[in-house]
């Protein structure tokens, strides 16, 4: 194997394994997005856990993150939760740092 080839099959894993480590951020992130929702609707313990699956599971409707936020928005603004668009997206900035952290520390 030729140094080249070396360096290649290098990349390809690290491309690999950060987009493993991507995915898995933002699994986790829709998660702490659904508990931090449920908690403004009022729920807890399994009904707050399975709202949160609902929003990891709302991810895989369309690429990107609009499928979420548009689920969570519904939810909350049919609960009468007033909360804007841009605080939404702000608190999924917020939580995307903290679900990258917690993945790392795995």
């Amino acid at each position: 194997m030729t140094t080249f080839d070396m360096r290649k099959n290098e990349a390809e894993a690290r491309f690999t394994r950060d987009q493993e480590l991507q995915f898995k951020a933002t699994a986790r992130r829709n998660k702490l997005l659904g508990l931090w929702a449920a908690e403004l609707l009022g729920l807890g313990g399994d009904d707050a856990a399975a709202y949160a699956k609902e929003v990891v599971i709302a991810d895989f409707d369309r690429p990107g993150d609009d499928d979420v936020l548009e689920k969570v928005l519904k939810d909350l603004t049919a609960a009468g939760v007033e909360i804007t668009n841009h605080k939404l997206r702000k608190e999924m900035d917020r939580l995307m740092d903290d679900a990258r952290a917690q993945v790392m520390a795995e």
